[in-house]
């Protein structure tokens, strides 16, 4: 991602409210361009994968970032991220953890599955934003990261 380039973020989010506040806020600070918004993550790993729904899913679909919860229906977003890990075209692909969970163990469990970064969602909502600010300027503005696909987005 560079400054001013358009910025496709998949956001794995299964509370419409903070969904909702996500896609308000970064559209608030014009810091993204598009936001496809998925509820769990049997979903996130179709679109990632250009399977099930998103089987004939166009080359331009390939995000640059995922926001991810850890807890989803159907795969939690630990699996989630293993298996981006895991997956030659997606390894590189930054996954930033946005979640209720302090706990510990779980921050733990992210960054040992390569999560590039673990926000915790506060429960005021003006901090929320805050976070959501902070997190788009640094993540969408001034963090230099290379493609996740070696240079060509697909």
């Amino acid at each position: 991602m560079t400054q001013g380039a358009a910025v496709v973020i998949l956001l794995v989010e299964a509370d419409a409210a903070h969904a909702e506040s996500v896609r308000r806020d970064l559209a608030a600070f014009r810091v993204a361009n598009q936001l496809i918004h998925v509820k769990d993550g049997q979903a996130a790993l179709d679109y990632l994968l250009r399977e099930g729904d998103y089987a004939d899913l166009e080359p331009v679909g390939r995000p640059d970032l995922v926001l991810l919860d850890l807890r989803l229906p159907k795969v939690d977003g630990f699996e989630v991220l293993r298996r981006i890990r895991e997956t030659e075209s997606l390894k590189g692909l930054p996954v930033v953890i946005l979640t209720t969970s302090a706990v510990e163990l779980d921050l733990a469990r992210a960054y040992d599955r390569a999560a590039n970064s673990y926000l915790v969602k506060p429960v005021d909502f003006d901090k929320f934003t805050q976070l959501l600010e902070a997190f788009g300027f640094y993540w969408l503005v001034w963090n230099q990261s290379p493609n996740a696909t070696g240079g060509q987005r697909q």
